[in-house]
């Protein structure tokens, strides 16, 4: 079981020191492994839990309403282990040939390129937002090769990449999410896996759920877990404020300030829209532990949910953030700090409702298979 409260604790208390130093606090990354994040998705035979998704977005949750960047620093780590675990199996046990809890970190875009050499490649690149960098252990890097032959993602020891601090976002301040480069690092064939597999939840050698859940079906929680978090902290914060505004409205009626009407309206909205996401997301969850066994239609339906519930939770903080008073946009109130780090982390690719759309949207009102399959189509087939 992951164990938040110490986490959370230590993550509110060092988050505003956090920002400063765009980057975690050491003692908030030890216990964040000490907590099982790492751990959560590794497989068993190396010491893991393998666990679930509706496990670990509650506990995203949890820790985001204390600090959304070490939540999502925390998301991270579980499901970058999450993909390590589709290497071959020398090869994620070499990852793991230290314990379960090395910090593996990475990106799937397919920045870098890697040349054949004699037993396995040679990896050049440079990928920037690399979420925890400071702490990896381990990377996982996407490029391309010259045959054309798809995308691989490759396994790399921390100390073979330079890491070139470029974080400079207004909001998940705290990620340090810096770009990675690699100069002709070796790597060896146990250390690689076709991207294709990660998406289609093809491992090489696991047949765990966690692992053979395609991605597009599993991916958008592991954003929109912290926002969730971030979404109820802040709620949190504007609700102590407005009880005192509200206490002010029965002292002194004709003092200025946000009527008890105007204070009901926010919080009401606000809460409805952060509960609304949350069991969207815990749909999400169930489904994504289904494994194999999720259909493509479950998985449309995961891309839109994860979209959908992110618009509502940035809806939810932008409003308590609009009637905050003029004291929520201190420096030192966290509530502007959940304000941006929501709309920062809105913008992430995984997470854009456009796209999920579409995606929803294939098979009920429009198909990609053939004009004659699309003739005799029935829309009740689609329901």
């Amino acid at each position: 079981m992951l164990d938040t409260e110490e986490l959370a604790q230590q993550a509110a208390e060092s988050a505003r020191g956090a920002e400063e130093a765009r980057k975690l606090d050491p003692d908030v990354v030890k216990l964040l492994v000490e907590a099982g994040f790492a751990r959560h998705f590794v497989p068993r035979e190396c010491g893991g839990v393998e666990g679930t998704f509706a496990e670990l977005t509650e506990a995203v949750a949890r820790v985001g309403a204390a600090c959304p960047a070490t939540a999502w620093c925390a998301s991270l780590a579980a499901n970058l282990g999450r993909m390590a675990a589709y290497l071959p199996a020398e090869g994620y046990r070499e990852v793991w040939a230290q314990g379960p809890d090395a910090l593996v970190v990475g990106s799937l875009s397919p920045f870098g390129k890697a040349v054949p050499a004699t037993g396995g490649w040679t990896l050049s690149g440079r990928w920037p937002y690399i979420s925890a960098v400071a702490y990896a252990d381990w990377l996982l890097l996407c490029g391309t090769l010259p045959d054309g032959a798809g995308p691989r993602v490759f396994a790399v020891p921390r100390d073979e990449v330079e890491v070139v601090e470029s974080w400079e976002s207004v909001g998940m301040r705290a990620t340090g999410s810096h770009t990675v480069v690699a100069s002709g690092v070796f790597v060896p064939e146990r250390r690689a896996f076709a991207r294709a597999d990660l998406l289609t939840g093809r491992p090489t050698a696991s047949t765990a759920a966690c692992h053979t859940v395609p991605l597009e079906a599993a991916n958008g929680l592991s954003f929109a877990g912290p926002l969730l978090g971030a979404a109820e902290g802040a709620l949190g914060q504007w609700s102590a404020y407005a009880v005192v505004k509200a206490r002010s409205v029965l002292l002194r009626p004709q003092a200025p300030g946000p009527s008890r009407e105007a204070l009901a309206g926010v919080l009401a909205h606000s809460a409805g829209e952060t509960d609304a996401a949350r069991l969207l997301l815990e749909r999400c969850a169930r489904v994504a532990d289904l494994g194999a066994e999720v259909t493509p239609e479950q998985t449309r339906r995961n891309l839109r949910d994860t979209a959908l519930s992110v618009r509502m939770l940035a809806s939810a903080v932008n409003r308590l953030a609009a009637n905050g008073g003029t004291t929520g946009y201190g420096e030192s109130a966290p509530l502007q700090r959940y304000w941006r780090d929501v709309n920062t982390s809105a913008t992430h690719v995984a997470l854009q409702f456009e796209s999920a759309a579409l995606s929803y949207a294939e098979g009920r009102l429009w198909t990609t298979e053939t004009p004659e399959t699309t003739q005799t189509s029935s829309p009740a087939a689609a329901r």
